[in-house]
């Protein structure tokens, strides 16, 4: 990743840079979440100011709007079996429904490297628990509570005279979450991969297994690539097609599957539950639960997962949500997302997701 100096104008350049989507999510879960503190916003004029700045129009999804459908299969190999009693665990094949995005409530933008990226899935095994997961590109979120989701809004508001957030508002900001300014830190120091496919995703929020004896540890999972890692350069993207990313993407799983493991993460007594800003010391055991393998994509015109919720509080049996505020704060804004756009859209564009061009080679 380019790094950008360490001046408050650096540090605003770099929040924005990090992607339009986090801000705007930001704003989402806050407003969805209505879980202000001391002073509640209502949900309906923060998501219409959302709406107002472009974002959701069109049936698409408030964050995220830009994506793909993807599916294939989790092949556990067992070893998470004493720590979660959950079946998707045992030796076998589950169905994942997924989706690949970027992050942003435009479908429509130019694929760029500094767009936060995602994966999302659904975990499908026999018997109805299913499992659904959010994962992310950056190894920490940059607030830590829903508190945090509404400082951060307001002081990255476009000021209307210059367009551009009001730098004494982001130092207001910073000053008071200094939480935030580490985690960029962070986030500056995490390579960029250069696509998809070679990324790394994050699950940012602790949960906790729970194993058949009863028995409870704190985890955090993230996505690891079996495809080689390639350094993304700024340069060679900004001469590539608008829709190099996901062009790439199509491409690469016509020839190939896509595998990641699914790395399991355990905490020990001190590690932070409850704040996404905080990695976990390096040192922490973490065991390789199985793999996940993509083998199909398709536009959201045509796939499986257009209307899908991924909720990351969606958990069967043998995985709990931790204490972490923002697990909530999501719930509360996937389920208001996706209930706007059931009853607003009906009517749905032929294309949800990519230009018609991209599509044709997904469908």
């Amino acid at each position: 990743m380019t790094s950008r100096p360490n001046t408050p104008l650096g540090v605003i350049i770099t929040l924005t840079a990090i992607g339009a989507g986090v801000l705007v999510a930001v704003g989402i879960f806050a407003a969805a979440g209505g879980v202000f503190a001391p002073t509640r916003l209502p949900q309906r004029p923060m998501v219409a100011a959302l709406h107002d700045a472009g974002v959701g129009d069109g049936g698409f999804r408030l964050n995220h709007a830009r994506g793909i459908c993807v599916s294939g299969m989790f092949e556990s190999n067992g070893q998470a079996v004493p720590l979660s009693k959950a079946a998707l665990f045992a030796v076998g094949q589950v169905l994942v429904i997924g989706r690949l995005s970027l992050a942003g409530g435009l479908p429509f933008q130019a694929d760029n490297p500094a767009t936060v990226r995602a994966l999302a899935l659904r975990f499908l095994p026999q018997g109805g628990e299913e499992w659904r997961i959010g994962t992310v590109n950056i190894p920490v979120f940059i607030v830590n509570s829903a508190q945090g989701f509404h400082d951060q809004t307001v002081a990255t508001a476009a000021d209307p005279g210059t367009g551009k957030p009001d730098p004494a508002k982001m130092h207001a900001f910073l000053a008071l979450h200094p939480e935030t300014v580490k985690a960029l830190a962070i986030i500056k120091a995490t390579p960029v991969s250069s696509g998809f496919a070679d990324a790394t995703y994050y699950g940012l929020d602790a949960f906790r297994f729970v194993n058949a004896a009863g028995d409870s540890v704190p985890v955090r999972w993230s996505l690891v690539p079996i495809e080689p890692f390639l350094p993304e350069n700024p340069v060679q993207s900004r001469s590539k097609d608008k829709d190099y990313l996901f062009e790439a993407l199509i491409s690469q799983v016509s020839a190939h599957p896509l595998q990641w493991h699914l790395l399991v993460t355990i905490g020990q007594p001190g590690d932070p539950t409850d704040d996404a800003t905080r990695p976990w010391p390096s040192a922490r055991t973490v065991i390789d639960a199985g793999t996940v393998r993509i083998d199909q994509v398709a536009s959201e015109a045509k796939g499986r997962c257009t209307d899908v919720n991924y909720d990351p509080t969606v958990l069967p049996s043998g995985i709990e949500a931790s204490d972490d505020p923002l697990l909530r704060a999501r719930s509360a804004a996937y389920a208001r997302s996706f209930t706007l756009r059931a009853e607003r859209y009906r009517e749905k564009p032929p294309s949800e997701v990519l230009p018609p061009e991209v599509l044709t080679a997904a469908q």
